[in-house]
């Protein structure tokens, strides 16, 4: 499946890659900030310093719009989630959030859309009655999609998920919990509440399907901070 057609836009912050179709939108992205007003920033907002026209100029940050000096502000950082094809400049705060979030862009949402397969049930259906599923993240990130080669399984909404729990098959030598599966509790297309669980295929190597959860794990609190601000 063809990932969503995208667009070149400029904005006053830079060059982004957009879809073309809001719909296509990644549920992890961010919206551009408002920048603050240049007449209301008077000093830098970190260190206070006043603003002139020669020494302490002042710069807003492309992640939360604050004015800063260059001292403060003068980091350039890859800003995925809002979509830029080039670093940017960040304040010191924002230049930390930015860099912990690029391991997930690089490498968890990969692991999301390379998949994995495992065994699916929903939760008023025993373990006996489960089906073997690949599993994926859809190309524009907004759906875990499941393939089968006889059942079928409704896609997953992944803005609609609401818990997930990991569910233990044991432990390693160092004591360390492996993960077996993930129970998703989610709603449906219908606003109805499903809990859905997947093993880790049993039958072959199971590393793809723990880091496929792993993954999963790293979604969720991406998601679940952005709706608690």
């Amino acid at each position: 499946m063809a990932g969503p057609e995208k667009k070149l836009e400029r904005s006053k912050s830079g060059l982004r890659m957009i879809p073309v179709s809001e719909a296509d939108t990644s549920p992890f992205c961010l919206p551009e900030p408002p920048w603050v007003p240049d007449g209301e920033c008077k000093q830098c907002q970190n260190c206070r310093g006043k603003f002139d026209f020669f020494k302490r100029r002042k710069h807003h940050c492309r992640r939360c719009g604050r004015c800063f000096c260059n001292d403060c502000c003068q980091e350039k950082v890859n800003l995925p989630r809002m979509q830029f094809l080039d670093p940017v400049r960040h304040c010191q705060v924002c230049t930390e959030v930015s860099r912990k979030e690029e391991e997930f862009f690089d490498k968890h949402l990969k692991s999301l859309q390379n998949g994995g397969y495992f065994s699916v049930c929903d939760s008023d259906i025993g373990p006996d009655d489960a089906s073997m599923f690949f599993t994926k993240l859809s190309p524009n990130h907004r759906h875990l999609l499941f393939e089968g080669d006889s059942d079928k399984h409704e896609p997953i909404l992944i803005e609609k998920i609401e818990t997930l729990q990991i569910l233990p098959s044991g432990k390693d030598d160092e004591g360390n919990t492996i993960a077996g599966g993930i129970a998703i509790k989610y709603k449906d297309t219908t606003g109805g509440i499903n809990v859905i669980k997947m093993m880790v295929d049993s039958g072959g190597n199971r590393k793809p399907g723990q880091i496929w959860i792993a993954s999963m794990q790293k979604a969720f609190k991406m998601l679940y901070d952005a709706r608690a601000k």
